[in-house]
């Protein structure tokens, strides 16, 4: 292994070695921890901290770093304290996640550094918004994002890369193959001679190092970074490595040849670093021992109290409370009486003047989407805006849903608010693994707030067929950390986007598509917040109650209005998560009558839960059994009158009949 100091001083090099020696004999400590059943589990990155440190060590301590399993030296190389990681790692409520994760799985924003998911791809996206923050402020900075050979694999991978290069992002891609994703070797993993080949596809540099040679990470990644900030483009640096453990220790070596071990324990990135500075006699036997019997001392005096942690006193308030970052401030902004002289506009009309207003209060608001910029979006709500706000601040994206959802909470991470429109709220599908597990689930993990607004054009009525009107709702209403926010009026429209703006949690924000146009209303000019949660009278009855929300509420309302003698009370629900029971319960004690009506499909719909909530709270309220009334158990069709028999509303006379017959 040659090494090349270049311009690195002896001090700079014996730094660079204990940055290097800590995280190995860190992991001989843990994996003598996981035998003793002190840690539970353990992703060893031995025989791979070069590149883990090399790369930190590169980068400005204030730059984001996204790692994986094996990048404990990215931890402790933004000198992270041992004793708070080993808490991390046992599963303390002292840790960095109070206890909620495991090994990795942890971020820390006071050091730069973004924890992972378990599905590997998704964290190279965050590194692109993080690194359009940078631009967006034209910061010298970078973000840099591990990935594996097997993570290039994934979809992430490639959406990530392409956003990356058509935006031109100063963000570091780096490739750790060591020859595995957990058992599967290369050969079964890609067909190209070296993965840097993929960047040829994105017009992208790239380069293939040695990753146990710990000087040419660390050179490599500075040039690289430099070139980044200069050129404002992205780099990917692949490292040859390979994975002296196993993938986690309980999954064992067995399938990797034994002379596999043998050759590449010939390259060990500490030894052969260690024997280099004896060489050349930047340090000697005696500076050795002595560097080691130092470091292994810190370590022993850091373990030390967090061995002796106290037992886990669980606390339920409390985690029910960090499943959603706290808004700092009440709302302020309420909505302005309605008068004679306020105007009246359309659904969509409320959605345009509420980006609108955003954008000129918070300068530091993104919005993206497919379209969305000199087209004004598949439905033209964001037509104008790039003449008012420019190309930077209202972006057209590449077809790469899951890379945008990502850049949005990497822009969150730099104090950004973004609001993102998925042309149609069928194509979520393929940003969902970003919504469910990262969006919704970060602050709860480590408490990092995602500032993100999905907008999702949703619903039939349009003839539009299987994939582009769906009622995908109530995928979401089942995952803590987001908010569902249904609008069904021009005015709560744009009060609810308002407000969800200003919300510093993630907001799905559904608008019906079949409402953009048809439906009209008095919407004041100002600029005011509706507030989540809160549901809405639409009208009082005595004789049953419907809860509803979205075209519901004006199947609703028309159908009271074509029957006079029947006194219905309709309450919009307008949030679906977090739920407005206080109200829903109001609803119940009114009537004692129950519809709940929806234009989702039957099963698996948000009227099953409010069922099944008010038979377990209000149940002596009740004088009839609660009805449901829903959309078909079946794909939504084309044509026109197959679609109207699909919808819910085919059935809303029938239902409640059946209702007041009780």
């Amino acid at each position: 292994m040659n090494f090349d100091k270049k311009e690195l001083t002896n001090e700079e090099l014996i730094r660079i070695y204990k940055s290097i020696l800590l995280p190995r004999l860190i992991e001989e400590k843990m994996l003598l921890f996981l035998r003793q059943g002190k840690i539970s589990k353990w992703f060893s990155g031995i025989g791979q901290e070069a590149i883990s440190v090399g790369a930190t060590l590169a980068m400005e301590q204030d730059e984001w770093i996204m790692p994986l399993h094996r990048n404990l030296g990215v931890f402790t190389s933004r000198k992270m304290p041992l004793g708070k990681l080993f808490l991390q790692w046992q599963g303390s409520k002292n840790g960095y996640s109070k206890g909620r994760e495991r090994s990795f799985h942890f971020g820390a924003r006071e050091h730069h550094i973004c924890g992972m998911i378990s599905h590997l791809g998704p964290q190279l996206a965050i590194a692109d918004g993080v690194a359009l923050a940078y631009k967006l402020r034209k910061e010298n900075k970078v973000a840099l994002a591990f990935t594996g050979d097997g993570g290039t694999s994934e979809g992430d991978f490639h959406e990530a890369l392409n956003v990356a290069a058509v935006w031109d992002l100063p963000v570091i891609f780096i490739i750790e193959n060591n020859g595995y994703g957990l058992s599967t070797p290369v050969k079964e993993q890609y067909r190209c001679e070296s993965l840097v080949e993929k960047a040829k596809g994105y017009g992208m540099e790239a380069v293939q190092i040695d990753g146990n040679n710990i000087l040419t990470v660390h050179d490599t990644i500075k040039g690289v970074r430099d070139y980044c900030i200069k050129s404002q483009k992205p780099y990917l640096v692949e490292c040859t490595t390979f994975r002296m453990r196993g993938h986690e220790e309980a999954s064992g070596t067995k399938y990797v040849p034994k002379e596999l071990f043998e050759e590449w324990a010939k390259k060990d990135p500490v030894s052969n670093y260690e024997m280099y500075l004896l060489q050349e006699q930047v340090l000697d036997a005696d500076s050795v021992n002595h560097i080691r019997d130092e470091i292994k001392s810190w370590i022993d005096g850091e373990l030390k109290h967090a061995v002796m942690e106290e037992k886990f006193v669980v606390d339920t308030e409390e985690e029910l409370g960090d499943v959603y970052t706290p808004r700092p401030s009440v709302i302020t902004d309420p909505p302005p009486a309605i008068g004679h002289s306020t105007p009246s506009k359309r659904f969509l009309d409320g959605i345009k003047e509420a980006l609108q207003l955003s954008m000129q209060k918070h300068p530091n608001m993104i919005l993206m989407g497919q379209d969305i910029a000199e087209y004004g979006g598949a439905f033209k709500i964001t037509e104008g805006m790039v003449d008012e706000f420019g190309k930077e601040r209202v972006r057209n994206t590449p077809l790469c849903e899951s890379a945008i959802v990502g850049s949005a909470l990497g822009l969150s991470l730099e104090g950004f608010k973004s609001v993102m429109e998925m042309q149609f709220a069928d194509f979520v599908s393929v940003g969902f693994n970003q919504i469910v597990n990262n969006l919704a689930k970060i602050h709860y993990r480590w408490g990092q707030q995602a500032d993100v607004v999905i907008r999702m054009p949703t619903g039939a009525g349009v003839g539009a067929g299987p994939f582009h009107s769906q009622s995908n709702e109530a995928w979401f209403v089942h995952t803590p950390g987001l908010k569902v926010v249904y609008p069904s009026t021009p005015m709560d429209a744009k009060g609810l986007l308002i407000a969800a703006i200003n919300d510093p949690n993630p907001v799905m924000y559904f608008e019906h598509k079949a409402l953009y146009r048809s439906i009209s209303g008095p919407v004041p000019d100002d600029y005011y917040e509706i507030e989540i949660g809160k549901a809405k009278w639409v009208q009082e009855g005595n004789d049953i109650s419907i809860i509803t929300y979205g075209a519901g509420v004006h199947w609703s309302a028309d159908y009271a209005a074509q029957h006079p003698e029947i006194s219905i009370g309709i309450l919009d629900l307008r949030t679906l998560l977090p739920l407005d029971y206080e109200s829903i319960r109001s609803a119940v004690a009114k009537t004692g009558k129950l519809l709940l009506l929806h234009e989702d499909s039957l099963i698996g719909g948000i009227g099953g839960e409010i069922a099944a909530w008010v038979s377990e709270h209000c149940f002596e309220m009740l004088d009839a059994p609660i009805i449901r009334c829903a959309s078909l158990d079946t794909p939504i069709p084309f044509n026109i009158e197959l679609e109207k028999n699909f919808l819910a509303n085919a059935r809303l006379d029938v239902f409640i009949k059946k209702l007041l017959s009780y």
